[in-house]
């Protein structure tokens, strides 16, 4: 099945999906092939195609890292917020308190979902300057978004975690991933979606986030 969407309509309702992911359903290999044949058209710095997408559908797998997913989550801590993410989180306070709600509908259904992907890229960005981490991220981060997109016309869904962040060195024994050479990106949930009518998301307006020839 592929979805008949516009450009403007793929871009603006390929959400985080959460609440809606379809635990029933096995995702066809052929599928994630697809997405992944996609994914691989994106950009990449100097023409390195790094990347890598490592696919976990194996029962027994998929229990060991949706375990790790749970382990790992409390233990992320993130940036601490300002005063201006707080006035932005909060300008469409339901639609925040809904993105929380799904996290903690995720957590308790994670070892449910049929199919876990995780991009990685080679090349390690830890205490790295600016300009590699912009190099290396900047290589990953559009050919998973390409994938994103390319799922979304299939009929699934997924949202990108970084769930991974604080137990990566043990997710990558678990998949056998060389930790020192290649850096896990994400941990993305994927699934067939309940229903394809997804909307735009209620965003802070334009002229919050536009600038013209300067700040």
């Amino acid at each position: 099945m592929t979805l008949n969407l516009t450009p403007d309509e793929l871009l603006s309702t390929t959400r985080a999906v959460r609440k809606r992911l379809d635990f029933t359903r096995p995702v066809p290999r052929e599928l994630i092939e697809q997405c992944v044949d996609l994914a691989v058209q994106a950009p990449t710095g100097r023409n390195r195609q790094r990347w890598h997408f490592i696919v976990v559908t194996e029962p027994e797998q998929r229990r060991a890292v949706a375990d790790l997913y749970l382990r790992a989550l409390p233990l992320a801590t993130g940036q601490t917020l300002t005063e201006r993410d707080l006035w932005r989180m909060n300008y469409h306070a339901a639609s925040t308190g809904r993105v929380f709600d799904g996290l903690r509908y995720l957590a308790a259904n994670i070892h449910r979902v049929p199919a876990f992907v995780i991009p990685g890229v080679e090349g390690r960005t830890d205490h790295a300057p600016v300009t590699d981490q912009a190099g290396t991220w900047g290589s990953i981060l559009p050919a998973v978004w390409s994938f994103m997109l390319a799922a979304r016309t299939r009929g699934l869904g997924t949202v990108w975690t970084s769930a991974q962040a604080p137990l990566e060195r043990e997710l990558a024994e678990i998949l056998g991933v060389p930790y020192e050479e290649v850096m896990l990106a994400a941990f993305i949930p994927l699934a067939f979606t309940l229903g394809t009518d997804f909307k735009p998301a209620p965003r802070i307006p334009r002229e919050e986030v536009l600038h013209w020839q300067r700040w």
